[in-house]
Parts: C-alpha cells; sequence; structure tokens
C-alpha cells in the first residue's frame, strides 16, 4: 500500500497538538526512536493513519511481529483517546498503554480499544502484543 500525503506542517494524526515534523514525523522517517512506549503507540497509530505498514512491522518485536502487514488503504483511522499508561519511560524496561482509536471505513466505521504491551530492547521501544477490548 503506498503511503498518504502528510505535510509535515499538518497537525499529527495522534492529535497531540503538534505539527506532524515535531510529533510522530521525525520516527516515522527515522532515524529518530520514540523514548517512550507511549510516544512510540501515538507514532504507531500515525503510521496506521498514513498507510506506513513498514514502520509498523520496524517497531513490532521481532519475537510476536507477522512476516508482512497489509493495510486496508480504504480505511481512514481520525481519532485517538489515551484512556492509561504503566511505566514506559525513559529508564523502564516495559510499559503498556491502553487507548481507543477510531476509524472509517465503506463497510462502516468503528473503534479499536486495545491494552498494547510495550518493551525497551537494546534502548529502542516496541510494540510486543495487545488485548482489544470488545
Amino acid at each position: 500500500m503506498e503511503n498518504r500525503t502528510l505535510s509535515g506542517s499538518s497537525l499529527c494524526p495522534c492529535l497531540r497538538g503538534e505539527r506532524f515534523d515535531a510529533c510522530c514525523g521525525p520516527f516515522l522517517r527515522g532515524p529518530r526512536t520514540a523514548p517512550t512506549a507511549e510516544q512510540l503507540m501515538r507514532s504507531r497509530y500515525s503510521a496506521f493513519s498514513v498507510g506506513d505498514a513498514q514502520y509498523l512491522l520496524d517497531t513490532w518485536h521481532p519475537t510476536t511481529a507477522p512476516e508482512t502487514l497489509e493495510l486496508d488503504p480504504r480505511q481512514r483511522w481520525y481519532r485517538l483517546d489515551i484512556h492509561g499508561t504503566g511505566a514506559g519511560g525513559l529508564l523502564d524496561h516495559d510499559g503498556w498503554v491502553e487507548f481507543s482509536a477510531f476509524y472509517r471505513h465503506p463497510d462502516g466505521g468503528g473503534e479499536l480499544r486495545e491494552r498494547s504491551r510495550f518493551v525497551r530492547d537494546n534502548g529502542r521501544w516496541f510494540y510486543l502484543d495487545g488485548r482489544v477490548s470488545t
């Protein structure tokens, strides 16, 4: 899937209130890595929003990552709500983030609520897995 174009001066899809270039953009474009589990989760949400499957694979821990990932180009992610976080800071080895992500799709919209687990390996945060709430 081809990435959706997003200007660096546009507001970041993660809705933190900053420009993309000052928020998640440097993580998606590299070489910077997210310093906390929450920032990694926000950047992964932004990657879903712009259709950057490679970034999602690159930030998925190798022990749980799929070999490939195809995103539905018709699905549009438009809102992210953070409900809570635990650990995941600059000095932590692991952490979690609970969030809701809202999407629109020609077949209907919806909400994904998940408690994601993250682990830091060699100073870099990775998505490990998540538990979806219904």
